[in-house]
């Protein structure tokens, strides 16, 4: 989906505000059209357009003066002076105001796209490079959704359907359950996968900034505010705006979030201008949003207009079939990253793995393989390598296979290590052993060699 830009045109001449409207309309772009200057300082002075095409010679007021007070209303505008008569001292004196380029009567439909690509393709670049910096974590080839169980291959299915379509939708799910995949899936699906996916995280961002955040803001709005800036909106123009974690969202914000849903139009904190915006939302939450309706702790009418579409995402109890698949997804991706030909698990370990409940989905099961790949001694995760994940995985393996002697006395020196935070001297006397012997039993247990050395 290719998002038009909203551009005024100030010119007395009616044939060319005529034309700049045919020509501009037919390409996507919403066309505002002014005769006079007094007019437009007055439309300015609560919209903000993307580019205005300001004549040089207007009736009632001269152009520079007109540009001089738009750029007084709005220092980002983008404004391009037109003229049939002009010098180049006049030009110079446009650019020293600020006016972004000067061109002269008369301009052909062909020029004047080219003109409108030009200089919007310059003020896109530098919100691309906002999007660009919170994006470089970000991977960015293509989302694949990891799983073969009946459960979820309905939701992929879901996705699919609604991801081509422009309706908001509402991914409910516990935490680390893949909403956040599922969202940026819907994304790469839709119409709008050539502009950006902005997220924003609700749960870490603190609610003395988040207005900021979603509106952006002026210069001097508050202090700090040296210059202006632009909020997620603007920065998702033309693609997803995904709010991870919604319930957060305090009642305030709720209320000017649902104002800028339903009119799609923003204003920067500190500025009354109105920005108009085109996005999609997704939202997703880890909380049952109808009981923080009932509660009055979210928004009857903001929870009816993200609730469009809902899909659910299932704890990773529900969809074991897929555990087998993920942990050898996270063994690859770690194995590749850390250097280690790691070929798999073993049969105890799997069994583990589907035995345990995972109160932390997904991003549990990553982070308990990450943990395994790091400390792994061997080619294959045995069920000695599971004492570096959480104390209850492991007791889901012990309880099904009791260890040997030797394997619980090398836990136990592990144990006491960790407690001891890696201090031999202390350890050994815990142990009731001297430190040759500790370090006797370090090596018959083949111990990492940076363990082995001092303290």
């Amino acid at each position: 989906m290719e998002a038009g830009y909203n551009i005024l045109v100030i010119d007395d001449d009616a044939f060319m505000r005529d034309a700049c409207h045919q020509t501009l309309t037919k390409y996507g772009h919403s066309v505002t059209l002014m005769k006079n200057g007094r007019e437009a300082l007055v439309l300015l002075d609560k919209w903000s357009f993307d580019l205005i095409l300001l004549n040089l010679k207007l009736p009632d007021e001269d152009g520079l003066f007109v540009l001089a007070k738009i750029k007084d209303l709005d220092p980002e505008a983008m404004v391009v002076m037109i003229s049939e008569y002009a010098s180049i001292k006049t030009a110079v004196q446009a650019i020293k105001l600020g006016a972004f380029d000067f061109i002269a009567k008369p301009i052909t439909p062909e020029e004047l796209i080219k003109l409108v690509d030009r200089v919007l393709g310059n003020r896109q670049l530098t919100i691309e490079n906002l999007y660009l910096k919170q994006s470089l974590k970000q991977e960015t080839h293509s989302t694949k959704i990891i799983s073969k169980s009946p459960v979820m291959e309905k939701v992929k299915e879901m996705i699919a359907m609604v991801g081509p379509t422009e309706s908001t939708v509402l991914l409910q799910g516990e935490t680390g359950t893949g909403k956040g995949l599922a969202a940026r899936k819907i994304h790469e699906m839709s119409r709008r996968q050539g502009h950006p996916f902005i997220s924003v995280d609700c749960g870490s961002l603190a609610s003395t900034i988040f207005e900021s955040e979603l509106f952006g803001h002026v210069k001097g709005a508050f202090t700090g505010a040296n210059k202006t800036r632009y909020g997620k909106f603007e920065m998702a123009q033309g693609g997803t705006l995904f709010f991870d974690e919604i319930s957060n969202i305090n009642l305030e914000i709720q209320a000017k979030l649902l104002k800028a849903v339903e009119e799609k139009r923003i204003s920067k904190v500190g500025d009354h201008k109105v920005v108009k915006v085109d996005v999609r939302l997704i939202s997703a939450t880890n909380r049952k949003l109808e009981k923080a309706v009932a509660e009055r702790l979210f928004r009857e009418d903001l929870f009816f207009r993200l609730n469009v579409v809902s899909i659910h995402l299932p704890p990773l109890r529900e969809r074991k079939d897929d555990i087998p698949l993920l942990a050898k997804h996270f063994l690859g991706k770690f194995g590749r990253r850390e250097g280690k030909a790691i070929e798999g698990f073993s049969p105890n370990v799997m069994k583990a793995f589907t035995e345990y409940h995972w109160p932390g989905n997904i991003r549990e099961l990553e982070n308990t393989v990450e943990r395994l790949v790091v400390f792994a001694r061997e080619r294959t995760i045995t069920r000695q390598d599971l004492v570096y994940t959480n104390t209850v995985l492991s007791n889901v393996l012990m309880k099904k296979d009791p260890l040997c002697l030797e394997e619980m006395e090398r836990l136990h020196i592990i144990k006491v290590l960790e407690r001891t935070e890696g201090n031999k001297t202390r350890a050994a006397r815990l142990l009731g052993i001297d430190r040759k012997t500790l370090r006797m039993k370090m090596k018959k247990y083949q111990f990492p060699e940076a363990s082995m050395q001092n303290p």
